[in-house]
């Protein structure tokens, strides 16, 4: 089972993991947290009636990596320039309504990673077995998606041409380490997809 999640009967999935790969994974969802930002409710009032009519906003993220995230709901690439400003309006108008709940999705995928793993007792030769209800690994899934994007995004991945490039980067390429983790978290994604199917 290292390295490989593997299904649980009754549902679920488990992976061993080291204290390495568990830094990692850990490390890298702090980071998606911190990149997402805290959510709408730590500045609201405490209203929950305004937190649900809370509006988000309408313009596109400046950063890559959160563009990737949160893309625009409405593109084509063929579309004349009177189309091209229509759909930024439409999508303006989708952003305004959705990208909150959007964010507190990715922000509370990401924060079950990080509390499954604080949670998980060492095995004491320095790993442990990570054990996920169904629901945890649906949570762990989209997290895992939205690192491999993140990652992607400041890799320049656009296409799968690219990844194909990136198992013949020299070892001294400063991108190999990202690289590495891109490819090893998407191992992980597609073994969780299959425990997941069964």
């Amino acid at each position: 089972m290292p390295g490989i999640f593997e299904p649980l009967p009754g549902g679920g999935a488990a992976v061993a993991l080291d204290d390495v790969e568990i830094s990692i994974i850990r490390s890298l969802a702090v980071q998606l947290l911190e990149l997402i930002g805290p959510g709408p409710a730590e500045d609201a009032s405490g209203d929950p009636l305004a937190e649900l009519f809370a509006e988000g906003p309408s313009e596109p993220p400046s950063d890559p990596v959160l563009l990737r995230l949160f893309p625009d709901a409405y593109t084509d690439p063929e579309a004349t320039p009177k189309q091209r400003d229509e759909q930024r309006a439409h999508s303006a108008e989708f952003r305004r309504f959705t990208e909150n709940d959007l964010r507190a999705g990715k922000r509370e995928n990401a924060l079950a990673v990080v509390r499954s793993l604080d949670e998980l007792d060492s095995d004491g030769v320095g790993g442990a077995v990570l054990k996920l209800s169904p629901d945890e690994s649906r949570r762990w899934l989209g997290a895992l998606n939205d690192l491999r994007l993140a990652i992607g995004s400041r890799l320049d991945i656009t296409a799968e041409d690219d990844t194909d490039l990136l198992y013949h980067l020299p070892d001294d390429d400063p991108r190999k380490p990202m690289v590495m983790a891109y490819l090893w978290l998407g191992g992980l994604q597609e073994t969780l997809v299959g425990t997941l199917m069964l």
